[in-house]
């Protein structure tokens, strides 16, 4: 029976204590992470492992700035898609593709890690069940607010209100507060 593998973010918490074996453990699980986000995003490109290489680096010169009581998973992929877009617009300066669509073609195919996953599940569990039901039919599955508040019984007025404090609720859970 083998030994489940600690979190991420508890990994990257030990690596910012000086703990070596944790920052390798964690360098070694970017990397497989890594290579499947980009493998997926460029197919066949070689520049796969380079864009790997080059998205650690960035990890390991930011791993100071990781804020412990936010979630890993969102730095992490937002360092690894900063990279792919910027290798994007580079790889397609001399092409036909405009500017514009780099963007879309970065976040294409776009599947939530697990470790994404649980940091949003970990947020919505914090708000009350209404507030909850509300963002994942809105934000999450892409109902309308007319729609939800049918089906609901609640005014627009009413769901849009919730909706905004859910996600500023959420937003101050993650650490991201806005005024």
């Amino acid at each position: 029976m083998s030994v489940p593998n600690p979190p991420l973010d508890a990994l990257m918490i030990a690596a910012q204590s000086g703990d070596e074996a944790a920052y390798r453990t964690l360098l070694k699980a970017l990397s497989s992470a890594l290579r499947g986000y980009f493998a997926r995003r460029l197919g066949g490109d070689a520049a796969v492992e380079d864009l790997v290489q080059d998205t650690l680096i960035a990890i390991h010169e930011r791993r100071a700035t990781y804020d412990p009581q936010r979630p890993f998973a969102a730095w992490f992929f937002a360092i690894a898609r900063y990279k792919l877009v910027d290798h994007l617009r580079a790889a397609r300066r001399s092409a036909t593709t405009p500017v514009e669509d780099i963007e879309d073609m970065a976040g294409a195919d776009e599947e939530l890690s697990t470790a994404a996953r649980l940091d949003l599940e970990r947020l919505l569990d914090a708000l009350p069940q209404r507030s909850r039901d509300i963002v994942r039919t809105v934000k999450i599955e892409g109902e309308s607010v007319a729609e939800a508040a049918q089906r609901s019984g609640l005014s627009p007025i009413a769901i849009r209100v919730l909706l905004h404090r859910a996600v500023k609720a959420m937003s101050a859970k993650a650490g991201n507060s806005r005024s």
